[in-house]
């Protein structure tokens, strides 16, 4: 059985066990002991330990995945004087696909109208959002004073632009920075290898993360927005399978249904864990063997798309937007719309290294707007499955910019990225590889 196939059945087990144990909490039919024991032990014990421990493997290989493979891709970038040319095009097309889903989202949320008749909801309502940094602090913090610092915090911007800075000296530097191509090419394998070891364990850690959650969540959260919930899960869908697919063939003539064929198990796995900077290792390992694209164009694409890319994000703005103004009954215009797609998809930019980016990005909308911020209390109780959603759209984005950028600079393999067959060969020498 081939790892997506693995990680889809835990999937559904997590989800039926995460509803049993939420039924048993909340039915109380085996008792307030019982119920106490089952939930200390199982929901926040032992599936919620795996979990954390899964997550916390994944994040691990983050940052040495990202400096190595971009060192490596800038050296081979900076040969040919195209590092400028690629960062253009993928900022570029990431802004784009920002635009466009916040736009999608906004006109799906007018038609349909998710908060008409809901106005109740609003009235006990608090939230007390995070201040958003200012736009200059955001642009100095992009470079690092320290790129060790930056390292050990996980700031994914400053990695990326120490990475790049480095991989362009060491392509300049002669006989000395060839000797460091090497040892970087020859770690980039290694790391390549422990990604590989890791996915053997993914079955275990999702189904352990998505037992803990719905134990945690329960379906009444859906219930009460459900109208909300659809519209932005609609949205959703239509931006990864439409918009996508449209862009994918205007802009480089590759068919959609093979790139979504190829990319499920990225996919699957940004949708189980819901971090994008978890699923980088998926993403890049997905886009290089089965894509067929040049490591020196993924290698920037994929982190950067996992730092800045949140059109998934920016979905969620745009329906919680109009969801929050028909709730509180404020009219905020055409000129406050097109102001909500011009704040999210810049702020996509400007918050991507801030913790809870999604709630402080959309405080940020509705202050720009004049909406009241105690709108996203509401819309909180299904963010978090709605956040598993948002992640693998957000993957199958930095996978459509990095085919259509691979194949302008002439980096993709078109033979792979058309073979059906090679899923099954990938998948094998896969097996093969973590079996010796």
């Amino acid at each position: 059985m081939g790892l997506t196939k693995k990680i889809v059945l835990a999937m559904i087990a997590g989800i039926a066990v995460g509803l049993l144990l939420n039924f048993l909490n909340t039915s109380q039919l085996l008792g307030e002991t019982v119920s106490g024991l089952i939930n200390n032990y199982l929901t926040t014990g032992l599936f919620d330990i795996v979990g954390r421990i899964f997550i916390a493997s994944l994040k691990l290989m983050v940052v040495p995945l990202v400096l190595v493979s971009l060192v490596c891709g800038a050296c081979a970038l900076s040969e040919g004087s195209r590092v400028g040319v690629l960062a253009g095009k993928t900022l570029l097309l990431y802004l784009l696909t920002t635009a466009a889903a916040i736009t999608l989202a906004l006109v799906l949320a007018l038609v349909i109208q998710p908060g008409a008749g809901m106005e109740g909801m609003a009235s006990d309502a608090t939230f007390d959002p995070q201040p958003s940094p200012p736009l200059s602090e955001v642009l100095v913090n992009i470079f690092p004073t320290n790129p060790v610092d930056a390292m050990a915090k996980g700031n994914m911007l400053q990695i990326i632009v120490f990475a790049l800075l480095m991989g362009y000296a060491v392509s300049r530097s002669g006989k000395p920075g060839q000797r460091i191509a090497g040892f970087f090419n020859d770690l980039n394998e290694v790391i390549m290898r422990m990604v590989g070891v890791l996915m053997v364990f993914a079955p275990y850690g999702v189904f352990a993360l998505l037992a803990t959650k719905i134990a945690q969540l329960g379906l009444d959260a859906i219930v009460q927005l459900m109208k909300y919930f659809l519209v932005v899960l609609s949205a959703l869908l239509l931006h990864a399978f439409g918009v996508y697919s449209i862009l994918l063939k205007l802009l480089s003539g590759l068919s959609p249904l093979k790139l979504i064929k190829k990319m499920r198990p990225a996919m699957v796995f940004a949708f189980s864990t819901a971090s994008s900077a978890a699923t980088i290792p998926v993403t890049l390992q997905t886009v290089e063997k089965r894509l067929g694209v040049d490591n020196k164009v993924a290698s920037f694409t994929v982190p950067l798309g996992a730092t800045i890319n949140m059109d998934g994000t920016a979905i969620m703005q745009g329906v919680a937007t109009v969801f929050i103004s028909q709730l509180y009954g404020i009219d905020i215009g055409l000129m406050g719309y097109l102001t909500v797609i011009l704040t999210a998809t810049l702020a996509s930019i400007g918050t991507a290294g801030v913790p809870g980016v999604g709630l402080i990005m959309l405080a940020m909308v509705l202050q720009q707007v004049g909406l009241p911020l105690e709108g996203i209390a509401i819309v909180m109780g299904v963010d978090r499955l709605l956040d598993m959603v948002r992640t693998a759209v957000n993957i199958t984005g930095d996978s459509v910019v990095t085919a259509i950028v691979a194949k302008s600079e002439g980096a993709l393999n078109v033979e792979r990225f058309n073979d059906d067959n090679y899923n099954s060969v990938v998948a094998n020498e896969e097996d093969a590889s973590r079996t010796a």
